[in-house]
């Protein structure tokens, strides 16, 4: 009996190898909240207008954002498995696709800031003054577009061979990058002109560029695991093309969807008021540092179950994922405790109306229940089940709670029965605990686990 546990618990060497992964991705992640966090606490000191428009304008680059981590978790499916297979040159055609399609996504939303800013943000909020405060971000932050397509998508191809020092050297790096400029295009220091929300979009763009050309360099003229090189951009690949689609397609369709409905949960948000939307974008900061160990585990799990299933070890890959998904209860469980210790202090340290101070702890003792649920159900639905090659299920699922239940009742709950933020809150986030449950069943089913095929040898 005791040996039966052990296999489902895991030896050291497993737990060193989600180590190994799961702490760099969650210091990446750790310091991408500092940056938010220096943000929203420079700019809050302009008021709340300002404060709602940056955070309502970043949702539509919050979007561009998720469709990339759609792209490039799509092409990590194929990049982890064809690594543990040894299969280098389909490897390779998986991420020229990936960078093709990630490159025609960043053109289209660069193209609709560039020509209608004021209408992106009319999606969001009906204050003119926040459309005007939010339209000025934007313009600043098109080129951004491009550089954090390609910079996150092969950060993502780098972790799914093991390569996550990089990554994490360049968030390092790109934190002090982001908060110097900003305090001197924010406030106008060191002779440089007062921008204000203009100046906190300069300085994150100043951030991204230099983002991609430590990733991006690195990546196309130094890596030597991949040794991918622009030219293979140009190679061929027509061969894997319907596999990649199989596989990533429905990723890209889920987190899209995903992404959408986070956007309609701004939408929600900005016709409740800017003072909710202030609300918001301080616990946002608290939300994302929950997050933090939830996306390290979340992402080792994607790639050691790939690198297992690669190798052909279909049962090992089973216990793998139960193991993984207590990991994920208590990573929630810790999650809810450290929201509970930082959130006075969080609160109080922003300069807001009293109204959104108020409305902020109401939307964290939700947030408190929900992150336990959240932790899980992230594990596996970014995780284990996708690594499977499971995204058809899974995108069946985003869709089906997302807009059946997520988005109807907190529409409801916030613009029609007005209840209390806390449940407002619950409501828009209720998929969580459904898909929680609704995932356990697929792994248990075992019916997650699909075959991948490789493209061809080259002649």
């Amino acid at each position: 009996m005791q040996g039966k546990w052990k296999e489902y618990l895991g030896d050291r060497s497993f737990y060193r190898d989600i180590l190994k992964i799961a702490v760099p991705v969650s210091a990446q992640q750790l310091i991408t909240v500092g940056i938010n966090l220096m943000d929203t606490i420079m700019l809050s000191s302009m008021g709340d207008i300002q404060l709602s428009a940056s955070s309502q304008a970043s949702q539509f680059i919050n979007l561009f954002q998720i469709f990339c981590m759609g792209i490039g978790m799509g092409a990590s499916v194929l990049t982890a498995r064809f690594w543990g297979m040894g299969e280098k040159n389909s490897l390779r055609k998986a991420i020229t696709i990936m960078l093709r399609i990630v490159l025609g996504f960043a053109s289209v939303f660069f193209l609709t800031t560039l020509i209608c800013p004021r209408l992106v943000m009319r999606i969001y909020t009906s204050n003119e003054q926040t459309v005007a405060y939010g339209a000025t971000y934007l313009r600043w932050i098109m080129p951004t577009y491009y550089c954090m397509g390609l910079s996150l998508t092969c950060t993502i191809v780098l972790r799914s061979v093991g390569q996550v020092k990089i990554p994490l050297i360049s968030s390092i790096i790109a934190f002090f990058v982001n908060v110097f400029f900003n305090w001197v295009f924010i406030f106008g220091n060191l002779g440089a002109p007062r921008m204000e929300i203009a100046g906190a979009a300069l300085g994150t763009l100043i951030a991204r560029v230099f983002e991609l050309v430590f990733i991006c360099g690195y990546f196309f003229f130094k890596d030597d695991r991949i040794s991918y090189r622009i030219r293979t951009l140009l190679v061929p690949c027509k061969d894997l093309l319907h596999e990649y689609l199989r596989i990533s397609i429905p990723v890209l369709i889920s987190d899209g969807l995903l992404a959408l409905g986070n956007n309609s949960v701004a939408m929600i948000m900005g016709r409740i008021g800017d003072t909710f939307v202030a609300a918001n974008s301080v616990t946002m900061v608290v939300q994302q540092l929950s997050s933090v160990l939830t996306q390290g585990v979340s992402h080792a799990s994607c790639i050691l179950t790939g690198h297992t299933m690669g190798r052909g070890e279909y049962d090992k890959a089973q216990k793998q994922g139960y193991t993984f998904l207590m990991l994920g209860a208590a990573v929630g469980l810790f999650a809810a405790i450290v929201i509970l210790i930082v959130r006075g202090p969080v609160i109080n340290y922003y300069h807001v109306s009293q109204e959104a101070k108020s409305i902020s702890w109401q939307l964290m003792d939700s947030i408190i229940l929900i992150v336990v649920f959240q932790a899980m159900n992230s594990i596996l639905t970014k995780g284990v089940l996708r690594a499977g090659g499971d995204t058809k299920f899974l995108m069946a699922g985003d869709i089906l709670f997302l807009w059946v239940a997520s988005i109807p009742l907190g529409a409801l709950a916030g613009l029609v029965w007005h209840w209390p933020p806390f449940w407002i809150y619950s409501m828009l986030k209720i998929d969580q605990i459904i898909k929680c449950v609704w995932c356990f069943f697929r792994l248990k089913s075992r019916k997650w686990m699909k075959k991948i095929s490789a493209a061809p040898a080259a002649d």
